[in-house]
């Protein structure tokens, strides 16, 4: 029997971004992600899972520094809702031992990834 510790594991992340606005209707509608504002500047995000906040910054954000990685079950659509959703590729699937990933900028040119154990038709990579 395990037993489940929040101890020294990720709990919360944050991103600095020009437009807090802009990055809360992309994640939503590209990811269903829900949102909890603190005023003008600062608003808290839940994907069901991981929670997290960004927050307004007249600075550029890095790029990938870290690299966030979110796990969607097809990729294929997933890269779908993300230009949809006003994001752009900024590199294309590609495979490696055990997935698939492409990572992508957001609105305010963040980048992230999404990645997948399934390959395009649905079965599982082994």
């Amino acid at each position: 029997m395990s037993t489940s510790s929040p101890n020294l594991r990720l709990d919360y992340v944050e991103f600095a971004t020009r437009d807090v606005a802009a990055v809360k209707i992309f994640y939503h509608a590209a990811f269903g992600w829900q949102f909890t504002d603190y005023g003008p500047d600062y608003t808290s995000f839940s994907d069901g899972r991981l929670s997290g906040g960004f927050f307004a910054s007249a600075d550029t954000p890095a790029k990938t520094n870290p690299l966030v990685v979110i796990y969607a079950a097809d990729l294929e659509n997933a890269a779908a809702r993300v230009t949809k959703s006003g994001g752009e590729i900024t590199k294309r699937t590609f495979d490696f031992p055990g997935g698939r990933r492409f990572h992508f900028a957001d609105p305010a040119g963040l980048e992230l990834a999404v990645w997948s154990d399934h390959r395009a038709d649905g079965t599982k990579i082994a």
